[in-house]
């Protein structure tokens, strides 16, 4: 279910958030998905209680999960993508960086834009 990389520069947090998003997105996380406690995932994947607890907190104020006292923790059953300003931001300035990338690398704006509908259709 999680992919963690603890080699990785990324924090892990941000790692458990992105996968977790990532399995909605694919439909391996369906509405109303009952997730690990944060003591079986961190378990699961040997991870500290603390970090699972914060990824779990990032993703219910995200909206993306809840958390239902004496039942767990579950993925929100009428989740909404919501694109803010800030997000939108983000997601533009990371695009700049692999286009920069890209074009450094000699890949051209056709072969960029197929790679990402490669991509795209993966989910």
């Amino acid at each position: 279910m999680l992919k963690v990389d603890s080699r990785s520069s990324k924090p892990i947090y941000k790692q458990i958030i992105e996968s977790i998003k990532e399995d909605i997105i694919k439909g391996i996380l369906k509405p109303g998905d009952k997730l690990p406690s944060v003591r079986e995932l961190s378990a699961m994947i040997t991870i500290n209680p603390n970090t699972i607890s914060k990824a779990y907190k990032e993703l219910e104020r995200m909206k993306t999960i809840e958390v239902i006292r004496g039942k767990g923790t579950f993925v929100c059953k009428d989740y909404k993508p919501v694109i803010t300003e800030e997000k939108m931001e983000n997601l533009k300035e990371n695009m700049k960086k692999i286009i920069i990338e890209a074009h450094y690398m000699g890949i051209n704006k056709d072969k960029l834009l197929n790679i990402i509908e490669d991509i795209y259709g993966k989910f």
